[in-house]
């Protein structure tokens, strides 16, 4: 019995590790396009449209937003027909492969306007892939954990994002140190997202060697998977999907604030502060957010998943314009203290997710529903938040508009919390599958 349960401690670790580490790979690759979004790429490739280069740039981040939910359809079909782990291991690979691509994309004054089209095209593929893969990590970990630690055990895939986020700053500050301003838009910039084949490489070995989810394969065994499992989704279950697109939108749109890349151009560019000053700002608030997303898994697991979700963004609100207000200082102090509150409010609203997804939907159409959901979400959210955001701030001529964007934004998924059933401790197992 004792060495059983130790090979299951080492399977579940083992799960919880592939999970992690292969949503850091996704969002290390998703995130360092952000972030040149704002940095580089309106001055390489779209620096024909005058004032309008930066909006347009920033606009290519929410384009690959839109063919997320085709990546989740995609996904979520084979997810629940042929099982999770497949589907990591190819959408890892379709998120280096594109990354890797983008670092080879010439300037627009090297190929004229072959370049943009290149470059969005290549951002597309990001955003197929970031729409299926996150589905199948959070299923995977919290599908193989015990009921009373799914909270905690899907926090770990969650914290992938702000490990990416993280290792991107990191990365980006590390070479923005080593060049001069022209040698990183020349071609320091490119140095991150060519290194990301050594990540996928790393993440690839990590993955083929994870188990399939029990509670899958109990559906597989049984042949009661769903052959077309979008039919049932939105017949049985749309109000869950839409809920939960609105939950995560509300999360998702203040985290764009600097995953998306936004306060990093906002504070270079209008308060004139040092780029690699800012980008190690933003990766002191990423170790805030992890911290925070594991302790709402946590929580979620004693408290509620709902409840959680309600203190983050009651926390979230109350922060909004202090939190612009200390970035107006100029004080790079201050900045850092403003961005690690401001963690505090997104974690304990995106640790929970993971957990709150799985026990929403049954097994059979439970890949579907968690991916269609996370991908609308992110479209509702965070897939025009910095476009939004600058467009707001330049016309108004305040960041304080950004504020009261965000804090309507955050209001709408406090209010979708109460119309949301608790699901924490809801058995996975399909019961049609446990029948046969």
């Amino acid at each position: 019995m004792m060495r059983l349960t130790k090979h299951v401690d080492a399977e579940h670790r083992r799960v919880v590790l592939a999970a992690m580490v292969g949503t850091t790979i996704e969002w290390f690759d998703f995130f360092i396009y952000a972030i040149c979004a704002g940095l580089v790429f309106a001055s390489q490739y779209f620096a024909a449209l005058g004032k309008d280069a930066l909006l347009l740039s920033f606009a290519t981040i929410g384009i690959s937003f839109f063919f997320r939910p085709v990546g989740a359809i995609i996904a979520g079909h084979l997810g629940d027909r042929i099982g999770r782990r497949a589907m990591l291991i190819l959408t890892l690979l379709l998120m280096g492969v594109s990354t890797v691509l983008i670092g080879l994309v010439p300037t627009t004054a090297s190929i004229g306007v072959a370049a943009p089209i290149i470059l969005v095209l290549l951002r597309i593929l990001q955003g197929l892939s970031a729409g299926g893969e996150w589905g199948g990590a959070a299923l995977l970990a919290v599908e193989h954990a015990p009921a009373e630690r799914r909270g905690l055990y899907g926090a770990f895939p969650q914290i992938g994002v702000p490990i990416g986020l993280l290792l991107a700053n990191g990365v980006l500050a590390l070479v923005a140190g080593l060049t001069t301003a022209e040698q990183f838009l020349a071609w320091g910039w490119r140095i991150p997202f060519l290194a990301s084949v050594v990540l996928i490489v790393v993440g690839m070995f990590i993955r083929t060697r994870v188990s399939e989810s029990p509670v899958f394969e109990e559906v597989r065994q049984s042949r009661a998977q769903s052959s077309v499992p979008i039919v049932p989704l939105f017949r049985n279950h749309w109000p869950l999907v839409i809920g939960g697109a609105l939950m995560f939108a509300a999360n998702n749109a203040v985290g764009y604030m600097t995953t998306g890349g936004y306060v990093q151009s906002y504070a270079t560019r209008a308060l004139h502060l040092d780029r690699s000053t800012v980008l190690i700002a933003v990766m002191i608030s990423a170790l805030g957010w992890l911290v925070s997303t594991l302790v709402g898994g946590w929580l979620s697991d004693r408290y509620g998943r709902i409840r959680v979700y309600q203190v983050g963004f009651v926390i979230q609100l109350a922060w909004m314009f202090p939190f612009f207000a200390l970035i107006n200082t100029g004080n790079v102090g201050l900045l850092i203290l403003a961005l690690l509150l401001f963690s505090v409010g997104l974690g304990l609203t995106y640790g929970p997710q993971a957990a709150f997804y799985a026990e929403l939907y049954p097994t059979r159409v439970r890949y579907s529903g968690a991916a269609i959901s996370y991908a609308l979400g992110a479209v509702l959210g965070g897939a025009f938040a910095p476009t939004i955001a600058e467009a707001l701030q330049t016309s108004t001529g305040t960041v304080y508009a950004v504020g009261v964007y965000l804090a309507v934004v955050t209001l709408v998924g406090l209010v979708t919390t109460l119309f949301v059933k608790e699901p924490r401790g809801v058995p996975l197992s399909d019961p049609v599958a446990k029948a046969q």
